[in-house]
């Protein structure tokens, strides 16, 4: 990812339009056009090697049109071509040995070789390029308008992003009719260089951009991409339209984009998982810009509907309801106060109807009521005009006391029904920071966005590893149980494919699921025969089975069992399991005579009465790599669509997200006379496939269904495995880096044992702990913190790190009650392109000068140096000796400063 040289895309103090021309309906002609027109205050040149002068228009003066990129008279900053494909690749050529440093391509029709060829072309001087067979760019802060889009956007704090110029030139009249305005507007096309990643990263620290909209049909570099999106979305709203939730849609996508779409279901996954919001339609991308701005700092997840009329009520009900936003239950003390304060017909109960004839006052009296109830709602007040009392009465003195107090979250929505006769009341609620909409399903919607908002934002913190730990040695035995057996893992997976075969038997499946502690149920293998299948029961041997039991085919061509009749259950004893083996036998040899048969598989029937049938699974999307698979099991699972995916890897808290999603989530807990699942065990399931996917490169996909779950535990009934020596999985091939488990490392230090190991989110309080047992002078010379007090967002930020451009180390020991503490921490943060990495460091204020300093930054050292970052550099107050001794001693060199200045910036080279 990279971010070099985008700010001459951006802010380019001169501009050339190379095939600029004055001929009517040309594209060379429109582009120089709106380049004038938008009030571009930077240097315009124009190069056309047939044209020695363009015309000027209404009356302006023509412009000198020089023959070639060489004539011109200085070097400009930002190219514009809109030329042939066949000649992109030299100018690019010309434009970056002149020393230009990003071009605007907007040819369309570049075949493979012409477009790698300019690609090579601007990559020794890294000449940045935007397109090819793009709509162009829009900054109208600057006037600059480097595109052939009909109008110029209005100023403003939205970026948009989008693969589709078409698209782009609609949102443009659409959003200048409605007074809306942008920061940037930037058609990516076929996005050979600048990309959704380098927009996110070029965007995220903005300072013009208060929220980043992208439209996007595919996505290349999964990784970049999603560094690139938790990046920005923990520093402002992200909200994507992502074309393709249907099948035709996404075939559509594809073949618009040149590039794989992704399977819609694990886009939604990305997009949860980088803290981004997804809406549908270009209506809900502004819906939700203007909402999130309002509301990102909300934290109810129910609703409390207040109207004056018992239909306006009802739709919202309605669409509460069909957005999955629950109505807050009113308390019994609530209740009684406003039946104190309502007329007798009131509607007792939430929404809450204070009829129509309401004044000023039972609006008044309702809020008192409503403000002493426990339920943590958020308000929507709907209002339909009447004719007793003008609505803008109701809303001068509604306002202030529906207003959020400075720096507290906001809590209530607004809708006023109606136009003219509700204008006055809207401007008045608008101007006290009161979000509006039109309509009582506009105001849910927007509400339900900021519920979605917020639960991404929540899986956006969390960091974790790519497995779980192993069980030390000598572990209690039940952590000792817990660990995989990794190796009979492997050798399970190596055994299988230098035999030839990538689908594994049933047999090889559930041992595959053993190895990483997931329950199976008791399985024999027996030869293809049904005397052998009746001594599979019957030998006496440990472990053996008892009646009832179930019979499987084993082939590898048959992955599917029950399409040709390879399943049958309840078989109560030797006679009818002899009798079934052999029908089964001579129904898969008519049904299916191109399948092998290798053999029978006896299982012990399970009775689980109250048992859910679910699925678990893993399998690889071809952009985003490895993903996991959650939802309803059973033979019917196609029909019943019922799952979600997950990006590994996870933890608890993900896994817990994952479940929730699905349908039959709300079929896992306790109701009636059925006893809740135990969760824990599933959880556990989850985390042992991601597990797998991590240790096993080569599992391709994995199915375990049915996957019985009840109060006991779970057990997978039946499993299938298919490998791929390519190795498609593994944490390499992972969208989003693991937490770096490979660098905890065990320490002896002046004779106390030291845990050196990459911070994580769970170490939040452990961290405000260290911070607080700092002197104040510490604090006032540290890099990182600035005071001694420190806000939660700020604490959170520092503890859950993105691995991918962001690495922090603390230096842990045990006290004497066995509980961790933090010595000291050392951070970088590293620029985009991976050149600069730029540190801070901090130790206990009484463990100053003790070498902990000295072995903090040894071991970031070595981290940046394994990750091939370049430069470690970092400012440092002058004052600072301690830190500036300890730098010289690392090797740091001086950078030449200004007399009197405070800071001192140092750097070392890391090759």
């Amino acid at each position: 990812m990279s971010i070099r040289n985008l700010d001459s895309l951006f802010d380019p103090a001169s501009v050339v339009v190379v095939g600029a021309s004055d001929r009517p309906g040309s594209l060379g002609a429109l582009v120089w056009r709106n380049l004038r027109a938008a009030g571009y205050a930077g240097q315009l040149y124009a190069v056309n090697r047939r044209a020695q002068r363009l015309h000027g228009s209404r009356g302006a003066p023509g412009v000198v049109c020089h023959a070639s990129v060489a004539a011109l008279p200085a070097v400009p900053e930002l190219a514009v071509l809109c030329t042939p494909p066949a000649t992109l690749p030299g100018l690019i050529a010309e434009l970056a040995a002149k020393g230009t440093r990003a071009a605007v391509v907007l040819t369309a029709g570049l075949d493979a070789t012409q477009r790698q060829a300019m690609l090579d072309a601007a990559r020794p001087t890294l000449l940045r390029i935007l397109g090819p067979n793009g709509l162009g760019l829009q900054v109208p802060r600057l006037g600059l308008d480097a595109s052939f889009a009909h109008t110029c956007a209005l100023p403003g704090e939205l970026a948009f992003v989008s693969q589709s110029g078409a698209l782009v030139t609609a949102v443009l009249d659409w959003a200048r009719g409605r007074g809306i305005g942008f920061s940037q507007v930037v058609s990516l096309g076929e996005h050979a260089d600048v990309d959704f990643g380098d927009m996110l990263d070029w965007l995220a620290s903005d300072a013009h951009t208060r929220a980043i909209l992208l439209y996007i049909e595919s996505v290349s570099a999964a990784r970049k991409f999603m560094s690139a999106a938790r990046a920005a979305a923990r520093n402002k709203p992200v909200i994507v339209v992502k074309a393709g939730r249907s099948a035709p849609g996404q075939r559509a996508a594809a073949s618009h984009s040149g590039a794989l779409a992704g399977a819609d279901e694990v886009v939604d996954a990305a997009i949860r998982r980088a803290g981004m919001l997804r809406v549908d339609t270009l209506d809900e991308l502004f819906l939700a810009a203007e909402t999130l701005a309002r509301w990102r700092g909300n934290t109810a997840d129910e609703l409390l509907v207040l109207s004056n009329g018992g239909g306006a009520g009802v739709i919202a009900a309605d669409a509460a309801a069909r957005e999955g936003i629950p109505l807050a239950a009113l308390a019994p003390a609530t209740l009684a106060r406003l039946d104190a304060v309502l007329p007798a017909n009131w509607s007792h109960g939430n929404p809450v109807d204070i009829i129509g004839d309401a004044p000023v006052q039972r609006y008044l009296d309702t809020l008192d009521a409503l403000a002493t109830d426990p339920a943590a709602a958020a308000l929507l007040f709907v209002h339909a005009p009447t004719a007793i009392v003008p609505s803008a009465e109701i809303a001068a003195a509604l306002a202030p006391r529906l207003a959020s107090a400075p720096g507290q979250p906001p809590r209530v929505l607004a809708s006023w029904l109606g136009g003219p006769a509700v204008a006055e009341a809207q401007q008045r609620f608008s101007a006290a920071g009161i979000a509006c909409y039109a309509t009582p399903e506009e105001a849910v919607r927007a509400f339900a966005m900021g519920v979605a908002y917020r639960r991404n934002q929540a899986q956006l913190i969390e960091t974790p590893p790519a497995a779980l730990p192993a069980a030390a040695p000598g572990a209690p035995g039940a952590a000792a149980d817990l660990a995989a057996d990794v190796a009979a893992a492997r050798a399970i997976v190596h055994q299988a494919l230098a035999a030839g075969r990538t689908l594994l038997s049933e047999p090889e499946a559930k041992a595959l699921l053993a190895a990483y502690r997931i329950p199976v149920v008791a399985t024999r293998s027996t030869a293809a025969t049904p005397q052998a299948a009746v001594a599979a029961v019957a030998d006496g041997a440990p472990g053996a089975l008892s009646y009832p039991v179930a019979l499987k085919i084993i082939s590898p061509q048959i992955s599917h069992k029950s399409d040709v009749g390879g399943v049958v259950l309840d078989l109560a004893d030797a006679e009818a399991l002899r009798a079934a083996a052999q029908a089964m036998l001579q129904r898969v040899a008519v049904q299916r005579p191109d399948a092998r048969i290798t053999g029978l598989s006896v299982q012990q029937m399970q009775r689980w009465p109250q048992a859910r049938e679910l699925i678990v699974g893993a399998s690889i999307d071809p952009v985003f790599g490895p993903v996991i698979v959650f939802g309803q099991g059973g033979t019917a699972v196609e029909l019943l669509a019922d799952r979600a995916i997950g990006l590994p890897p996870l933890n608890v808290p993900l896994a817990r997200a994952l479940v929730a999603r699905t349908r039959v989530a709300r079929l896992l807990g306790a109701w009636r006379d059925t006893p809740a699942i135990d969760e824990a065990a599933l959880h556990a399931t989850l985390l042992a496939v991601s597990q797998m996917l991590t240790e096993l490169p080569e599992l391709a996909e994995l199915d375990i269904n049915p996957l019985l779950a009840d109060a006991r535990g779970v057990v997978a009934l039946d499993a299938r495995v298919r490998l791929d020596a390519a190795g498609p999985a593994g944490a390499a091939n992972f969208a989003i880096l693991p937490y770096p488990q490979h660098w905890v490392e065990l320490v002896q230090w002046q004779g106390r044992a030291l845990t050196l190991r990459p911070i994580r989110p769970e170490d939040e309080a452990q961290h405000l702990a260290f911070l607080a047992a700092l002197e104040p002078d510490d604090v006032r010379l540290r890099v990182f913190y600035s005071r001694r007090s420190i806000e939660h967002s700020e604490l959170a930020r520092l503890t859950q790190v993105d691995y991918a451009r962001e690495i922090a180390f603390v230096a842990t020991e045990r006290d004497a009650a066995g509980q961790e503490q933090t010595l000291g921490a050392v951070r970088a943060v590293i620029d985009p392109d991976n050149r600069d990495a730029e540190f801070g460091i901090i130790v206990r204020s009484q463990l100053k000068g003790s070498g902990l300093g000295r072995l903090l930054m040894h071991k970031l050292m070595q981290a940046l140096r394994e990750r091939g970052t370049q430069r470690l550099v970092a400012s440092v107050l002058r004052e600072n000796q301690r830190m500036l001794a300890l730098a010289s001693g690392l090797g740091f060199v001086r950078a030449p400063a200004e007399a009197g200045a405070d800071t001192v910036d140092i750097r070392l080279a890391l090759g």
